[in-house]
């Protein structure tokens, strides 16, 4: 085993070399990888659909590149042996055709498992940028990609090692692969604070991922002197076009067409679309009777009630006793006194109605137990807006957990890449921020307005009837607009 056998090796082992370039990609992959991962998780996807969808990309960008640097290159050589087509140690992949194979894997994984192709590719593509200024520093090493012949004047200001490296054919060529990796990380720079401050699009982040890298590739190609023809053109110039073109008029379009996606929207129950709350302060009001002193359940207890898992507040208040018993008693005094206390809220059966006659599809998430949801909504004949009834009881994690969200989108058939979250509480507007979904915020007691705030839901509103004025609206129905 030798380190560094020479100036394009990192390691060889016998015959077998791990070249510097290999390296180098592996590294850029690396850092786009943290960045997608990150994304990746604040909209709400776990680490395997990350994993699959990445290494399938992968795998497909590889063989893409390979092909089309071949098909380009000179088809007559490259395919009149596999060997010389396999043989991808000393370089030769074309970066085009990699995005173009990573693509068409990227567009039968989404399909298959209901996910948004454009919120996956604006979490992917500007984060490709890091990769690829990283990566340009192999074709350093490989000394390609270089640009027209200089004189040596040219690198009085350069440090030596690019100086030296950049001496080929008995020449001084321009660094044409330094230039595109400072746009590219320029670019990888821009986008992410477009996606922080400019309010973007689903679909913006990749559109702006094309328009930048075809340009800059059309202006670096001008440049360069290796490049791949067809028909007397360069074929990365025609390739770059391409690139603005579909880039421009996809970021046009996504403000020019509403789509006609409807987007699934879930309800919290208690306090959101039934005026629960007198059952429940009444239920615990029994437990404390029970197993400690009323007087302790003071104001500032029955406000904290409203909203988290019983199993969470009944280990904060009753620490000494079964949990088993507790949920017991507290669900028989709910459900014997549910009729005569609970209420719709304000326009709740109104709002439910018009959503179902336009055609939406609607669920349940509560920290409730099903029977008890489906049985607070027919009495008063709204169990027939649900599609579906997501229970405490139905997930093994509670809100600010997004089991629940995601529990019901997958029964609806569908992801969770369209979905609207309402909620009243903060551990509601948690729980959509963690799915990734968009959040609306009741404000139905005003006492509970500060915690429900620093939850930051996309909308408060303090009438449900208003839910109809914000679907008019060409929004991105996402928390985090990806």
């Amino acid at each position: 085993m030798q380190f560094f056998p020479n100036d394009k090796s990192f390691l060889a082992i016998g015959g077998f070399t791990i070249q510097w370039y290999a390296i180098l990609i592996l590294i850029g992959i690396g850092v786009s990888y943290w960045f997608v991962k990150r994304d990746f998780k604040e909209n709400g996807y776990v680490d395997d659909t990350l994993d699959d969808l990445l290494m399938g990309c992968l795998l497909c960008g590889i063989i893409g590149a390979r092909l089309w640097y071949c098909l380009f290159s000179d088809p007559a050589y490259f395919f009149s042996d596999i060997s010389h087509l396999l043989n991808i140690r000393g370089g030769g992949l074309a970066i085009q055709g990699g995005l173009m194979g990573g693509c068409l894997f990227g567009l039968y994984y989404t399909r298959k498992r209901h996910i948004s192709f454009f919120r996956i590719a604006d979490m992917i593509f500007g984060n490709m940028l890091i990769s690829q200024a990283i990566g340009r520093w192999g074709n350093f090493v490989n000394q390609e990609a270089f640009g027209q012949i200089v004189s040596e004047s040219y690198y009085q200001y350069f440090p030596s090692f690019i100086k030296d490296r950049m001496y080929i054919d008995g020449a001084y060529r321009q660094p044409t692969f330094l230039w595109e990796s400072v746009l590219d990380l320029l670019g990888f720079i821009l986008i992410r604070l477009y996606r922080k401050y400019g309010n973007p699009k689903r679909g913006d982040q990749t559109f702006l991922y094309l328009i930048w890298y075809g340009t800059s590739r059309f202006i670096i190609e001008y440049f360069r002197t290796d490049n791949l023809m067809i028909g007397g053109f360069r074929m990365s110039r025609i390739i770059a076009l391409i690139f603005v073109i579909l880039g421009i008029s996809g970021f046009v379009l996504t403000r020019v067409i509403k789509s006609k996606e409807k987007p699934v929207i879930l309800f919290d129950l208690d306090g959101t679309l039934l005026n629960t709350e007198p059952a429940i302060i009444a239920s615990y009001k029994y437990l404390f009777e029970k197993y400690d002193k009323v007087e302790n359940f003071d104001e500032a207890k029955q406000v904290e009630v409203l909203g988290p898992p019983l199993t969470v507040m009944f280990e904060k208040y009753f620490p000494n006793v079964d949990k088993e018993v507790l949920l017991k008693d507290y669900r028989e005094h709910n459900w014997n006194i549910h009729k005569d206390v609970v209420t719709p809220m304000k326009n709740a059966k109104e709002l439910l109605a018009y959503l179902k006659d336009e055609g939406y599809k609607l669920g349940i998430v509560s920290t409730k137990i099903k029977d008890v949801c489906v049985y607070g909504l027919s009495i008063f004949e709204m169990d027939k807006y649900f599609d579906v009834v997501i229970g405490q009881d139905e997930v093994t994690k509670g809100k600010p957990d997004p089991e629940g969200i995601f529990k019901a989108c997958k029964q609806l058939n569908m992801g969770h890449d369209n979905c609207i979250y309402v909620g009243d509480s903060k551990t509601d507007i948690l729980a959509a921020k963690n799915a990734g979904v968009y959040a609306i915020g009741y404000l139905f007691d005003k006492r509970r307005e500060e915690a429900l705030l620093s939850a930051k839901p996309n909308e408060v509103i303090d009438d449900l009837i208003k839910i109809e004025d914000i679907l008019k609206e060409n929004k991105t129905w996402t928390y985090n607009m990806m």
